[in-house]
């Protein structure tokens, strides 16, 4: 079962409306193309959690509990975004009553594992400068 089907059977505490900051959804975007989706990360100093990040939601999971769902985000709005520093209007769905105490910091630790994760593929590929032919 793909996980938006399970996010679908099991109940939500709450639902918002909520923005995604653009630097974390292009980040993520850029992740995904690199990385492949679905992308799976442990969440470094949040013990048994992980984010599951799709084109089309990101989830924060308890694997200690069969990857029951904390957090999701999901719907992104990109239909209004005229340029990539605008923030991405979303649904955050929330599954635990204590889910939003760990928001934002892991959402600060995926920002540091994507860009370390990034960094690490960019350091496989050569460097290749394409030359121009100078006009005469």
């Amino acid at each position: 079962m793909d996980m938006k089907s399970r996010l679908e059977n099991i109940p939500v505490y709450d639902t918002k409306a909520c923005d995604i900051r653009a630097q974390d959804y292009n980040l993520v975007k850029i992740a995904l193309k690199r990385l492949g989706s679905p992308t799976r990360l442990e969440i470094p100093n949040l013990r048994t959690l992980d984010f599951i990040l799709e084109d089309d939601l990101w989830v924060i999971v308890d694997r200690s509990m069969n990857d029951m769902p904390v957090v999701a985000w999901l719907e992104f709005d990109e239909s209004n975004r005229e340029s990539l520093h605008e923030d991405i209007k979303s649904e955050r769905r929330t599954y635990h009553t204590h889910a939003l105490i760990i928001v934002d910091k892991a959402l600060e630790a995926l920002h540091l594992i994507l860009g370390e994760k990034l960094g690490e593929l960019q350091e496989d590929e050569p460097n290749t400068v394409l030359d121009f032919k100078a006009s005469k």
